[in-house]
């Protein structure tokens, strides 16, 4: 495979995985959300949480149908762009997958019909069941995922064959290193805290407009609270994940910290502009010695690895870890900001009569997607040049007879099929939101027609019970 068409297939495979994980981020944190709000409208028995769990279902069908539409096209790519890595790691990643389709992908099959089509089918205890099996599916799903990346980018538990086919040699290693045991965590409190901000924004959204006053308080009350609790600990994980990257990854951690010597002990580049060409950093402000060395190790002495010492043949690029990284922090201590100052003010009664933080809050959704794509570039890119680290470079996994012309095709017939459906599937969501919350829950007597769950309230003005676009629902 020659340079261009390697390139290509790293951004195709980029813009894919990009594109599909913003869906996961989304439904994970969202199917638990639907327990949470299904559970608490069994024990209290008050109906805004059937109302909320009706509007919300709707919105968790479509960002579920469009990631798994999303999410198929990148087992294909193993085959077409990635041959090389599934012939030779097939024997480890194979399994993984397979482990993802016939747990995950069983139970989420099996409950999703009874969530969307049995509500008024069968009885609330089973379908509470129901709403918690597709949950365990989605964080199943995220379990056999981080396991499979975790192994690339920390590799143990196998034996390598003279034909360079890996094979597994201990499935517990695999399963269970400590680096699987931090990142899965971290993936998933991504997921609850990204939905926890898009079900604050909704709620300061509605409340900007001045409508369903009872279910946006409901909502802002308990995204940001959730949100208060879970975003610190997100950030507690995220340091365990770098202490994993610290001691495994030297490559990479050199290129998030942007340091081009090795110190020992180390200040901490808080923003820079790294020079690849010249191997130096423009416009500095960093905190001094020996903050890096603390960060990095726990110690005032530790030694922080300089990019120098890195062979240039095994270093990843540079700018992009380096400020995608900080990007992801500078998000996550804006939504701890929020997270925390919107709860007070909560708590004293000012929010409703705070229109700016009103405003904050609603502005605030992307925050989510924002860190976790962000953090999933830092991690990829900064494993470069290696497929599965210091075992597989990226150039000796891609197929290698194919040519430019054909991985541009295939990209560019991708972007236009993915613009499509981002563009239709947005839309479609926008409406849902837009029109509200249904006065009456779907399971209580609702005029809601069950052969179209999905509908969103007001496509038939003449249809009882439906919601005007527009109309209050209060």
């Amino acid at each position: 495979m020659d340079i261009s068409a390697l390139m290509l297939s790293r951004i195709q495979f980029a813009f894919t995985v990009s594109f599909h994980i913003i869906f996961p981020a989304f439904t994970v944190g969202l199917a638990a959300w639907l327990a949470f709000l299904q559970a608490r409208a069994m024990i209290s028995g008050e109906p805004v949480y059937d109302r909320l769990f009706d509007f919300w279902l709707k919105i968790f069908a479509v960002a579920f149908g469009l990631g798994v539409v999303s999410g198929i096209v990148m087992a294909f790519q193993f085959g077409t762009n990635w041959s090389e890595l599934a012939r030779r790691t097939g024997p480890i990643q194979g399994p993984l997958l397979g482990y993802e389709s016939f747990t995950a992908f069983a139970l989420e099959a099996s409950f999703f019909g009874v969530l969307m089509f049995g509500r008024r089918r069968v009885p609330r205890w089973f379908y509470l069941f129901a709403c918690l099996m597709v949950c365990l599916g989605t964080s199943l799903s995220s379990f056999w995922i981080l396991v499979n990346n975790s192994w690339m980018q920390y590799p143990t538990g196998f034996a390598l064959r003279p034909d360079g086919v890996f094979v597994p040699t201990d499935w517990w290693a695999i399963l269970f290193n400590g680096v699987v045991w931090v990142r899965f965590p971290h993936m998933v409190l991504a997921a609850y805290v990204t939905t926890s901000f898009c079900v604050a924004a909704t709620g300061a959204w509605s409340m900007l407009r001045g409508r369903d006053r009872v279910e946006a308080r409901a909502m802002v009350r308990m995204g940001l609270g959730l949100a208060a609790v879970l975003v610190p600990l997100q950030l507690f994980f995220g340091h365990l994940t770098g202490d994993y990257v610290v001691r495994h990854q030297p490559s990479k951690i050199a290129a998030i910290e942007g340091h081009w010597e090795s110190r020992a002990p180390a200040g901490e580049i808080l923003f820079a502009w790294p020079d690849e060409a010249q191997e130096t950093n423009h416009f500095v402000i960093a905190l001094p010695a020996p903050v890096g060395s603390l960060i990095d190790d726990g110690t005032l002495t530790g030694k922080v690895i300089g990019i120098k010492d890195i062979p240039k043949a095994d270093r990843p690029p540079v700018l992009i870890p380096f400020f995608a990284f900080r990007i992801m922090v500078g998000c996550g201590l804006l939504m701890l900001a929020l997270a925390w100052g919107g709860m007070a003010f909560y708590a004293t009664g000012r929010l409703e009569r705070a229109r700016w933080l009103q405003w904050a809050i609603f502005l605030s959704f992307p925050l989510g997607f924002v860190a976790t794509l962000t953090g999933w570039f830092t991690a990829e890119v900064g494993r470069q040049p290696w497929t599965v680290y210091g075992q597989l470079r990226t150039a000796d996994a891609a197929t290698p007879f194919l040519t430019s012309p054909q991985v541009a095709t295939s990209l560019a017939v991708f972007g236009a099929v993915y613009a499509l459906i981002f563009a239709a599937g947005t839309v479609y969501i926008y409406r849902m939101l837009r029109a509200g919350i249904l006065p009456t829950p779907a399971h209580a007597g609702s005029a809601a027609n069950p052969k179209r769950p999905l509908a969103v309230p007001g496509d038939s003005p003449g249809t009882p019970g439906a919601t005007p676009t527009g109309t209050p629902a209060e």
